[in-house]
């Protein structure tokens, strides 16, 4: 069973980074980056009704952020100002997934939020101008949007399919800290000329996560979880962490190891995949359920 089974919610799922490497710095200060995006049938939901006018407001999320920072609100924004949609929404945000925990919540969020409401007010925008709005938002947004585990290279946005991944279940853990990406990102001891991988390499086993040396000497919480969890399986860090996993073939082991997490940690179990639950709820939308808004 997935999260996001038996549900008329649309799904945020979690994603994973198989790898990360650093290969390089731009003039901007943007790193230049390869990696290896997949999603799990674990994450945020959202559910979506009509307001009138053109307000958007949100219920829920995380606690002590402003509506107007919530990345949210900004996605239906930015939705309205790209396609003069003079709709409005309330947005029921179900968070799951931990803040700071490399896990892209707020991306997915921001993604499904361009998704849906793209399908229920009737916008029409394709893809590419769904993923051209979240990079503005955000350099994981577009993954998120597409829908597909990629190889990424760029600051992210640069995408070519790997939809024949395998899919193993994972544990996922949080350390129960929030790691500051742009802290980890600045911080003068991070590899920042790692050698482009190729794809046949990564399959065939080779990539690392370059900055979880940084976080592990930042936060020592990661370092435990990261050394618990490998006596069960290799574990690596997702992103910028603070959340670690490992892979294993079946269920059973996943859950068995699931139930011994210490706390204060917690922990889940999920199934990774290579295409987004938010494409198939998005395939069971009809034309039924679309709130037929006008354009400005």
């Amino acid at each position: 069973m997935s999260d996001f089974d038996d549900t008329d919610a649309w799904p945020a799922p979690a994603k994973i980074n198989r790898f990360l490497h650093i290969t390089g710095q731009r003039p901007d200060g943007y790193h230049e980056l390869q990696t290896v995006f997949q999603f799990l049938r674990h994450g945020d939901r959202l559910r979506f009704e009509p307001l009138p006018g053109a307000r958007v407001e949100r219920v829920g999320g995380l606690a002590g952020l402003a509506p107007a920072r919530d990345l949210v609100v900004r996605a239906a924004r930015a939705l309205q100002q790209y396609s003069g949609c003079d709709a409005g929404a309330r947005i029921h945000l179900d968070k799951r997934l931990p803040a700071g925990g490399g896990l892209g919540g707020g991306s997915s969020d921001a993604a499904t939020t361009l998704v849906a409401l793209n399908h229920l007010w009737g916008v029409g925008l394709d893809e590419d101008a769904l993923a051209a709005i979240g990079l503005q938002l955000g350099a994981d947004v577009p993954v998120f949007v597409r829908g597909r585990a990629a190889w990424a290279e760029g600051v992210g946005d640069i995408l070519t399919p790997l939809e024949s991944l395998d899919t193993p279940w994972l544990v996922v853990l949080d350390p129960a800290v929030s790691v500051s990406t742009a802290g980890i990102f600045s911080d003068p001891q991070l590899t920042r000329n790692t050698r482009p991988l190729k794809i046949p390499a990564f399959l065939s086993g080779a990539g690392i996560n370059d900055l979880e040396a940084v976080v592990v000497r930042r936060y020592p919480e990661v370092a435990r979880a990261l050394n618990w969890l490998s006596k069960f399986a290799p574990a690596r860090m997702t992103g910028s962490g603070a959340c670690v996993f490992a892979m294993f073939p079946d269920a059973a082991p996943a859950r068995a190891v699931a139930e011994q997490v210490p706390p204060p940690w917690t922990g889940f179990v999920a199934r990774a995949c290579n295409r987004s639950p938010l494409l198939e709820r998005l395939s069971r939308a009809g034309r039924d359920d679309t709130w037929g808004v006008a354009k400005r």
